[in-house]
């Protein structure tokens, strides 16, 4: 396996409307556990040994509770690494808004924050505290899979991520690109929208049958599945999409491809589906237009 400097996407953090209203949701029926709290915050885990996958913030005056992507934070291989892609990403077009030092909160380890091209915050994080596994749940998500970005300059983006921050180029369809940074075949994908902003967040399931269990236990609460469920192309994974109480798209996924210094990268023409199709399977529905709005609706936090 090639010697990424990134190992793995930790977590995401979102700004929400009310906090009391997001916990119900991720803690309910998504499937999540509290680890820990501060005024206007929650950290959440999954059933995996990340200290937390989501982070939930409820901003102090109402006017500013907008949903939001405020950062994304991924593991950096070593902290020699998280050292050398400071400067490597601002040379590449990145804003340092924090260089490496102990980080203050749950979780811990040693930290760095950017602000990238797009505008979306990067926390770079090694040495953070790992949880024991909870007791096996096929039904609840074991870690985040992965972050769906909407990219007004989807190449342009996927250059910075493989020049300033060392990702691969996994796959490239006509509207996406897939990056990886570890043997799953994506840990961000790129998706060409009008917009810059987050499309969706990925949590992965043990197996395709804890989407299916998931995404039941969903529809009981009064969630209807978004789009699904189906497999994908790119990555092959097994996808069930919903939109949460506040607007923002999660989805439920399962068996990533596994992919290795030989895998070599397939262009747009490999990823045609006959008319009508959507999936590898052929049997999701067409993305209602609503869920489209909803992945076209989330900025990133200022």
């Amino acid at each position: 396996m090639a010697d990424f400097p990134l190992s793995a996407l930790r977590s995401a953090e979102l700004d929400v409307p009310d906090l009391a209203a997001a916990e119900r949701f991720y803690t309910g029926p998504w499937g999540l556990a509290v680890v820990a709290r501060a005024p206007g915050a929650l950290w959440l885990r999954a059933t995996g040994a990340d200290h937390h996958v989501l982070v939930l913030r409820e901003a102090a005056t109402p006017a500013l509770r907008t949903p939001a992507l405020r950062a994304m934070a991924f593991r950096a291989a070593s902290a020699a690494a998280l050292h050398a892609l400071c400067p490597r990403a601002v040379a590449a077009g990145a804003t340092l808004l924090a260089p490496p030092a102990p980080l203050a909160e749950p979780g811990g380890g040693l930290g760095a924050l950017l602000r990238l091209p797009d505008g979306v915050a990067l926390k770079l994080v090694c040495g953070d505290e790992r949880l024991p596994p909870l007791p096996p749940d096929p039904s609840r998500p074991e870690r985040l899979a992965h972050l769906n970005l909407n990219c007004r300059d989807v190449d342009a983006t996927a250059r910075f991520l493989e020049g300033g921050l060392g990702f691969a180029l996994s796959d490239r369809s006509r509207l996406m690109a897939f990056e990886r940074c570890n043997s799953d075949h994506h840990a961000l994908v790129l998706a060409e929208a009008p917009v810059n902003g987050l499309n969706h967040v990925a949590f992965l399931m043990p197996g395709w049958e804890g989407v299916m269990l998931g995404a039941g236990r969903l529809v009981d609460a009064g969630f209807p599945i978004g789009w699904g469920v189906g497999r994908h192309g790119p990555g092959d994974n097994v996808f069930a999409y919903f939109v949460d109480p506040f607007g923002i798209v999660v989805e439920y996924t399962a068996e990533v491809e596994q992919v290795g210094e030989d895998h070599v990268p397939r262009g747009p023409e490999h990823w045609v589906w006959p008319p009508g199709r959507s999936d590898h399977w052929g049997i999701a529905p067409p993305k209602p237009e609503a869920t489209k709005r909803a992945q076209l609706a989330i900025g990133y936090a200022p």
